[in-house]
């Protein structure tokens, strides 16, 4: 009974439910560590996306002869200069926008509240189920106004992790791109044998379904908020380069983000013309259309091979476990823990049925 399948699953869920039971009674010892991994996660996290997204120029530019140091440098510069053309062509737009809308906040608040009046006093008029929805959000919104509070002095705070964030991202980013080729020998090289070519294999499907998935996701965040961005233009919607800024980050939340960069898109619509509305709707459903079956199936393919509810799912789950960085780690880790479980898979197949061969 002990080689049975099922019998050695139980055991090992057993011994892992033992194993997180004593570390949660434990885990005061590990708060330094879990501090300083909470520190550099953040940074590593985009040290990371960067290297992924420039490694193909790199790998191009040493095709060419171009020696690491040429190809390293020629990167750094280009992304300064990427940057410095970017804050001189949108910098100057983005800060009247900015300026505009907090000038026009009061008039947003008043016109808010106005809207809110007209509710209360027309309540007896609504439908059962749009009362229930307002006093949802209004509830809602209450207990945002006593989070946001309490949670005052942690935002002031946290512009300067920001700050120190921002600091060490360059380093990390700088130190994939001139070493990324020894982090995985220094690991399998410690094995030998079959173990080292599994484990070697292994890092490989990792790198290559970490690589598809933020190269892909980068890009067709920046192609769908370039679409949205367009589409605000041609409406005449106000603070378009926000929203479509906005749009970029949030398309990095596979299906779910679409729709949250929606609803800014929707209130400014409401408040500069109702008639917006309808056209700031019917420009995200052709974005979408246009993403969905054009852009992402022919960048991204079958990379991850993930089904959409299972998507969600973990979005929703990482959302409430770690916030907005869970949202947005929550894929590429479970398309890593997918590659590490089907590998394992495979090799214990492939040891069982060296096993039972008949010779």
């Amino acid at each position: 009974m002990t080689r049975k399948l099922w019998f050695q699953v139980g055991v090992g869920i057993l011994i892992m439910l033992l194993i997180v039971k004593y570390f949660i009674e434990i885990h005061p010892i590990f708060n330094p560590i879990i501090i300083i991994f909470k520190t550099i996660l953040i940074p590593l996290l985009l040290g990371g996306v960067l290297y992924y997204v420039t490694e193909p120029l790199q790998r191009f530019l040493e095709k060419r002869g171009m020696p690491r140091w040429g190809s390293l440098t020629t990167i750094v510069l280009l992304l300064i200069g990427v940057l410095t053309g970017l804050l001189l062509l949108v910098g100057t737009p983005v800060a009247d926008q900015v300026n505009n809308l907090v000038e026009n906040a009061p008039t947003i608040a008043y016109q808010t509240e106005e809207a809110i009046n007209y509710v209360l006093n027309n309540w007896e008029y609504l439908p059962p189920q749009i009362g229930e929805f307002v006093e949802t959000i209004t509830s809602s919104i209450q207990n945002i106004a006593v989070v946001s509070s309490k949670y005052l002095v942690t935002i002031v705070s946290g512009a300067v992790s920001a700050t120190f964030t921002l600091i060490l991202v360059p380093f990390f980013f700088i130190f994939m791109l001139k070493d990324h080729e020894k982090f995985a020998p220094q690991i399998y090289n410690v094995f030998s044998g079959e173990r080292r070519t599994w484990l070697k294999k292994l890092l490989e499907d990792i790198d290559k379904v970490l690589r598809s998935y933020v190269q892909g996701q980068v890009l067709v965040s920046f192609l769908l908020a370039l679409m949205m961005f367009i589409g605000y233009l041609i409406i005449d919607l106000e603070y378009s380069i926000l929203l479509a800024i906005f749009s970029f980050f949030m398309n990095m939340i596979p299906f779910i983000g679409p729709w949250i960069s929606l609803v800014p898109a929707v209130i400014v619509a409401l408040i500069q013309d109702p008639m917006l509305v309808v056209w700031v709707s019917v420009i995200t459903l052709i974005a979408q259309q246009v993403e969905s079956n054009l852009i992402t199936p022919n960048i991204m393919g079958k990379s991850l091979d993930i089904h959409p509810l299972t998507v969600i799912s973990l979005v929703l789950a990482a959302g409430n476990i770690a916030g907005f960085i869970g949202i947005l780690v929550a894929i590429p880790t479970y398309a890593v823990i997918k590659v590490i479980v089907q590998n394992i898979y495979h090799e214990r197949k492939k040891i069982k049925e060296a096993a039972t061969k008949t010779v």
